[in-house]
């Protein structure tokens, strides 16, 4: 009797179309794919009314760059966000589980995208290692298990002339690969390449942006103080996301934002009340306190009296008149 041979099931070949096809045309594969060249590009042009699931269309073990000249986008992993304004750029990669990532609502998204596999990179960038970024190193020598995403940056002039260039490639058809891999190294030279010596000048670099972040942070608060702007038009505002934000400012300042707001408003009162000009209620009103007790009972929190009596009785002016005594 013959013997039957067990099958075995293999798992599904993944594919980002079902991810893109109720867009219709609003997704072009512009040329290549990870599973055959290891490199592909895609241009999207689309808007939605409800967010959309954005991390659906990353390959597992490829890293992807986001050219992005519209709409809001969000990419986590649980322990890092990155957020992708109007005329930003930056990359992420998914290794095995997904990343969760979205495209907000009510907005036209313009963004081309590169992906390029674990094997493409190792293959292209491997004689290079100890020059690129951390997280690139990591993938071209240790192809790590964790996803990741990059800090987002502005987009540049050259980054500008790339993307305008690879939406309509100027070379003939049979020319095409090769033109488009050199393109993908063009982009890899601009963004993954730091350097060993220059690793240290990185790291000052990112506290050098935070620290500029916490800074226009406190400016939009001192600015808006009875109204101040939602923590989301501030992540817009300094170009982070509001996760990033939060931690960085806290980190810088101590305390969280709602914090120092709150700190920022008694300041603001205690200088208003002792001027003479505003009672209690013009003091509230004006750092934005629509309830007068919630604004009497954080007050009293800060200074240890009621706004009615500042600056008369404060615990600090009690103990200097005793001395005085």
């Amino acid at each position: 009797m013959p013997v039957r041979q067990k099958q075995t099931a293999q798992a599904p070949v993944f594919t980002e179309r079902t991810a893109w096809r109720q867009f219709g045309t609003g997704w072009v594969p512009l040329h290549g794919s990870v599973l055959g060249s290891g490199v592909s590009f895609e241009w999207h042009d689309f808007k939605t009314h409800a967010p959309f699931d954005w991390g659906q269309s990353f390959h597992p073990r490829t890293l992807e760059i986001c050219l992005n000249l519209e709409g809001d986008g969000k990419i986590n992993t649980g322990r890092m966000e990155a957020a992708f304004a109007p005329m930003t750029v930056g990359f992420y990669c998914r290794a095995q589980q997904p990343l969760r990532a979205t495209r907000e609502a009510n907005q036209r998204h313009q963004f081309l995208s590169i992906e390029m596999s674990f094997d493409f990179l190792q293959q292209q960038l491997g004689e290079f290692v100890t020059s690129l970024h951390p997280l690139v190193r990591d993938v071209v020598s240790e192809r790590p298990e964790k996803s990741f995403v990059a800090p987002v940056a502005p987009m540049n002039s050259r980054h500008q002339q790339i993307l305008s260039s690879l939406r309509q490639a100027p070379v003939l058809a049979v020319a095409q690969p090769a033109w488009f891999r050199a393109k993908a190294l063009e982009v890899a030279a601009e963004l993954f390449f730091i350097g060993q010596d220059h690793e240290e000048l990185f790291c000052h670099r990112q506290k050098r942006l935070s620290a500029e972040r916490v800074e226009k942070v406190v400016t939009l608060l001192r600015k808006n103080l009875s109204q101040p702007p939602p923590l989301e038009e501030i992540g817009r505002a300094v170009g982070c996301s509001t996760f990033h934000l939060s931690r960085t400012f806290s980190a810088a300042m101590g305390t969280t934002i709602p914090q120092y707001l709150r700190r920022l408003r008694m300041e603001r009162a205690a200088e208003l009340l002792k001027s003479g000009k505003f009672n209690v209620t013009e003091t509230a009103l004006e750092v934005g306190y629509s309830s007068l007790s919630h604004f009497s009972h954080t007050f009293h929190e800060t200074f240890g009296c009621c706004p009615g009596l500042y600056p008369l009785k404060t615990p600090a002016q009690k103990t200097e008149v005793r001395t005085s005594t």
